[in-house]
């Protein structure tokens, strides 16, 4: 190579630029492998799993799981993310907002616990976490000290769990109660004892098992502890439609209502039950037209009654519904079918019955000797008797019976007693 040809390569290589395609490559490389922080955050905080998307203006990038310090209504506390809310739901664990709001609006719409008024203060750093544990270890005597300031005032009412927010700024006391109570003074002894801010919260039977029940009778923990934002009352039509046992003790959950599961399944099995016939009704099947005795919604099956024949099950692909002009043509035919069979069967035993009553074939009445004169005409037994006077067949019982109650040595039917100096 000689001196020329150098002079000239770098004379060349300091002349290339870089195209505008090369940049905007590069710049999407760089903009990958160093993202950008997310503008707002879904974060769960409280005893109560309450969610929140609040806007973050950190610099960092916190991940899913990650431990957040945040500021509510409540005060400061801790929080936990759940995911990132992006635009273009651009990585695998952020959604858009459209998912979001759709995700809302299924769990229960404005009843589901959201919040968009509070704000992300930073990530929470290790003091932050052995704060909350310190200030948790003294739930024990907390809840000793109100359950006896409890007794000691007489209040109707029963401690769930205590609830302590980040410095010790406020605890949160939830209690189950039936009715009203009056917890003014507890609420002062309380604050003078723990001298901090104290808060009252009063929760029902579903949300007292969100905060201290753990597993369920499938083996899962609670639906309303793991994931369930809204609890709905529960109806036992829902478990009629199921065909569930009725039993209060089977289809009760941990807090002594109808289990949440099923609500889950209810639209799926009403779907199912509105293609089945209703009972009672008339279904054509491959072996006639029969009544419906009942169904199952499962496995789709009905059962039908055929005429006099034994109740068969068919699929529902099997059977076609008649109308109500179908089964009340089908009706009127089986009606007037039964009374051409009782009108045959009825002339049938008129054919077998002679002019005189008797039926056809019977020997003739031989007649009856006439009695000899001088005899008394016999009387039957089955004669009825003259008003007041028994008939002679029960005469005839009751001398019988007094001739067995009399003694031998008395004096019989037609007998005299004769003295014992009298011979006979």
């Amino acid at each position: 190579m000689g001196p020329e040809f150098g002079a000239e390569f770098l004379y060349m290589s300091g002349s290339i630029t870089p195209l505008p395609v090369m940049l905007e490559e590069e710049q999407e490389r760089q903009a990958k492998t160093t993202p950008e922080s997310p503008k707002t955050i879904v974060v769960r905080y409280g005893y109560q799993k309450l969610i929140a998307e609040l806007p973050y203006r950190g610099t960092d990038r916190p991940g899913c799981g990650s431990r957040l310090v945040i500021r509510t209504k409540r005060g400061i506390e801790l929080a936990e993310m759940l995911t990132s809310t992006c635009p273009n739901s651009g990585c695998g664990k952020s959604v858009t907002r459209q998912q979001m709001m759709s995700y809302i609006e299924n769990s229960g719409g404005k009843d589901y616990p959201f919040s968009t008024k509070d704000t992300v203060l930073h990530i929470a750093s290790v003091e932050d976490i052995n704060e909350q544990a310190r200030i948790d270890a003294n739930k024990p005597r907390a809840t000793q000290l109100c359950k006896q300031l409890i007794g000691e005032l007489d209040l109707s009412m029963r401690l769930v769990d205590i609830e302590f927010l980040l410095g010790g700024d406020q605890v949160i006391f939830h209690y189950t109660a039936e009715k009203w109570v009056d917890f003014r003074e507890l609420v002062r002894k309380l604050a003078a004892e723990m001298q901090t801010r104290i808060e009252m919260h009063q929760v029902n039977a579903r949300e007292e098992a969100r905060l201290v029940a753990d597993y369920e009778k499938c083996g899962q923990y609670c639906c309303c502890k793991q994931f369930l934002k809204v609890l709905k009352p529960v109806s036992m039509r829902l478990a009629k439609v199921q065909k569930a046992t009725l039993d209060p003790h089977k289809i009760s959950g941990r807090c002594g209502r109808l289990m949440c599961c099923l609500r889950y399944e209810d639209q799926t099995y009403s779907d199912l039950k509105k293609r089945l016939p209703q009972r009672k009704s008339f279904v054509e099947t491959e072996d006639g037209v029969g009544q419906v005795l009942d169904t199952q919604i499962l496995t789709q099956l009905v059962q039908v009654k055929i005429g006099m024949a034994a109740p068969a099950t068919y699929p529902m692909e099997n059977i076609r519904v008649l109308s109500t002009d179908e089964a009340k043509q089908w009706a009127k035919e089986q009606r007037e079918q039964e009374k051409s069979w009782q009108e045959r069967g009825s002339h049938r035993k008129r054919s077998e019955v002679s002019s005189d009553g008797k039926p056809a074939g019977a020997p003739p009445d031989t007649p009856k000797p006439d009695p000899k004169p001088g005899m008394d005409t016999p009387t039957s037994s089955d004669t009825p008797a003259p008003e007041g006077q028994a008939s002679p067949s029960k005469q005839r019982r009751r001398r019988k019976r007094r001739r067995k109650r009399r003694p031998d040595d008395g004096a019989g039917p037609g007998r005299t007693e004769s003295s014992p100096d009298q011979k006979p």
